[in-house]
């Protein structure tokens, strides 16, 4: 019972003061302690120091299935029931998703295009959807507001600014950011809410010059823009909603989305793949046209499957209706 109790108490006392004051030796304590530990206790102890370090280096966002994963990368091998017990026992929980809420407003009178989109979030090629979306951070100074545009294959975050106002400015930043960094081809689906911003006349032209197809979500419906809310609900929760300055929300918003959103956090429906992994993945699938010699690449199985050989065709999405002048004519 003495030893038990030393056992249990170790990290409040040191074992010397406790062997001390209950009048047995640390020796013996500690041939106790070896003979009473079965191999599976030893090996979740292990385990539990591995499960740790991992929760603190993806700063606390890691629920079981993903701490599981990053044990599996590292050739450690458990099954996730056991990791999520040992978390559960550590009181190592990873932040809780919120609600969806609105932040963008309609503009009455403003041009609105159909949803084109409609929910069909699994996508199979590069810069072939993107999504965007607005939302706000609270900080000393004031409200910061955060634009995002991301593509829905690879869930790659591929262009956002920042803006003490919600103005046209903003969204068109954002989109210019994204545009020169991926350079899509022609046939670009854009789906947004129907916000003021992404309404306007200047946005909307910007997206027609570059042959980008336009949809919007229903009125009044966030599920239909729903990995962009989902997004924002999760960087709130990861990164917080609340900063000393502006300066300090725009520094964490780089770190965030850049290094480690972009480039290290996993995600389920990449099989867990980093988007930046997952595209690189994707980048090996796609046939080399230079003269240089083909060197093959190892992709991972289930990375091959989310890309089928008509890679790059965009005939998956509706284009926007045509006039029946138009279907006569091409009659």
């Amino acid at each position: 019972m003495r030893y038990e109790f030393i056992r249990q108490q170790t990290g409040r006392f040191s074992v010397r003061q406790m062997c001390a004051v209950l009048g047995v030796s640390r020796g013996g304590y500690y041939d106790w302690h070896e003979r009473s530990d079965s191999q599976r206790v030893r090996e979740d102890r292990r385990l539990t120091t591995y499960i740790r370090s991992i929760f603190r280096e993806y700063r606390s966002c890691y629920g079981s299935p993903r701490v599981h994963q990053e044990l599996r990368r590292r050739q450690i091998r458990c099954s996730r029931k056991r990791v999520a017990r040992l978390m559960r026992q550590e009181g190592l929980q990873a932040r809780r998703r919120r609600r969806f809420r609105v932040t963008t407003k309609a503009a009455e009178g403003r041009p609105v295009a159909p949803n084109l989109l409609d929910r069909r979030f699994t996508v199979h090629a590069l810069d072939e959807v993107w999504l965007g979306d607005l939302t706000y951070l609270w900080t000393s100074e004031g409200w910061l507001y955060l634009a995002v545009l991301m593509d829905m294959c690879s869930r790659r975050i591929v262009g956002w600014a920042v803006s003490e106002t919600m103005s046209d400015d903003l969204t068109l930043r954002a989109l210019d950011n994204a545009l020169e960094h991926r350079q899509p081809a022609a046939g670009l689906m854009h789906h947004t809410d129907r916000g003021s911003q992404y309404t306007s006349g200047e946005y909307r032209a910007r997206l027609e010059k570059r042959g980008v197809q336009i949809s919007m979500s229903r009125k009044g419906n966030c599920w239909d823009n729903a990995p962009m809310e989902s997004f924002f609900s999760t960087l709130k929760i990861e990164l917080g909603d609340a900063f000393s300055s502006r300066a300090a929300a725009r520094t964490a918003l780089f770190d965030h989305i850049e290094v480690f959103y972009n480039r290290r956090r996993m995600h389920s429906s990449l099989e867990y793949q980093s988007p930046v992994e997952f595209e690189q993945a994707a980048s090996a699938l796609q046939p080399d046209t230079s003269d240089a010699p083909v060197v093959e690449a190892a992709v991972p199985a289930e990375i091959a499957a989310r890309f089928p050989p008509a890679l790059g065709k965009r005939s998956a999405f509706p284009t926007a209706p045509t006039t029946p002048a138009t279907a006569t004519n091409r009659a």
